[in-house]
């Protein structure tokens, strides 16, 4: 896979992987989770509903937030077949 995706791409690309790869929380994104009373299902409801914001580099990685206007998650794609949810938080 070429990083960054653009937006659409990314957003394509998070519907395929939920559909037919996995999800992963890193430990401090069920921290984070943790702390704000949230659930991954709503990371999931998340990915699958929310506007996907253009990639910043981060830490060696390609970062997208994904927000709703309530919830935000930042997420890394590991290949064609793997998201990791690095963070997610509460508006």
């Amino acid at each position: 896979m070429q990083e960054p995706l653009s937006p659409v791409a990314a957003k394509q690309r998070i519907w395929e992987i939920l559909e037919n790869g996995r999800v992963y929380f890193t430990a401090h994104a069920q921290e984070e989770l943790d702390a704000d009373e949230l659930q991954q299902t709503d990371c999931v409801n998340v990915l699958r509903g929310g506007v996907v914001r253009a990639p910043e580099y981060e830490h060696g990685g390609w970062r997208y937030r994904v927000d709703t206007a309530r919830m935000a998650v930042i997420i890394e794609f590991l290949g064609d077949v793997t998201i990791v949810v690095v963070t997610a938080w509460r508006y």
